[in-house]
């Protein structure tokens, strides 16, 4: 694995190779998922699921019939949220998931809603292209392994593929770096944001905030969560 090199650029730091690597080496597990703390995830569920339902207080002319027709959890993972949260919020789930082991697990995962598992793309988020449009497109915990470049044009193709009164969600750590700046994971290869930087990113790849809040009732010793709901500028 590389080691860090700090006089790149924070974001430059990311080697695609060293995240495989170490997520095959992860086992297919909530454990696994949530890097050692299984326990926190029915809280962010809970969060998470609070969230799209204020979302949707807020904003009622967005899907009307109480469910989203299709979701996307791009960087599932073993389907953790696609079966806790989405199953219950969407009539269909696609997944885009990088590591193989952990997408054939979504098709076994106890679905927690009535939603059903639609299509599973074994691929990175960096070259996914949707082939249809989406009512909501969830990211959780996956965009740190993407440079700044790549989280633009991501999040660009995203606004292209979302439908008209949709969201594109994100859900992600947020940097405690006394200096305000994002910091840099050698064991997994990521980045984790600030929330600042965030915004500028939303802001140059054509997206604006509709709501965002932190996530309550983590341990206090972890970083903390932030959720977004965007939708694309033009639109607004």
């Amino acid at each position: 694995m590389a080691s860090s090199n700090p006089a790149l650029p924070i974001d430059a730091q990311i080697s695609q190779a060293d995240a495989l690597t170490y997520w095959n080496s992860v086992p297919a597990t909530a454990s696994g998922m949530l890097g050692g703390y299984p326990n926190i995830s029915r809280v962010d569920m809970r969060g998470s699921l609070n969230f799209l339902e204020k979302l949707r207080r807020l904003h009622p002319s967005s899907s009307p019939a109480g469910s989203f027709a299709r979701g996307v959890d791009c960087g599932a993972g073993i389907g953790r949220v696609t079966a806790g949260v989405l199953s219950k919020v969407c009539d269909v789930i696609d997944v885009v998931e990088p590591i193989e082991k952990f997408a054939k697990e979504v098709h076994d995962a106890k679905l927690a809603g009535k939603g059903t598992v639609g299509e599973v793309f074994v691929t990175e988020l960096q070259v996914w292209e949707a082939r249809m449009k989406y009512d909501l497109m969830w990211n959780q915990w996956c965009l740190g392994h993407l440079t700044d470049e790549e989280l633009c044009c991501y999040l660009g193709r995203c606004g292209n593929t979302v439908q008209e009164g949709g969201w594109i969600v994100i859900k992600e750590n947020l940097s405690t770096d006394p200096m305000a700046k994002d910091s840099f994971d050698e064991v997994d290869s990521s980045v984790t944001r600030t929330d600042a930087n965030f915004r500028r990113l939303f802001e140059e790849s054509g997206l604006k905030i509709v709501r965002t809040e932190i996530q309550n009732g983590f341990p206090k010793h972890l970083l903390p969560v932030r959720i977004y709901a965007l939708q694309p500028q033009a639109r607004l």
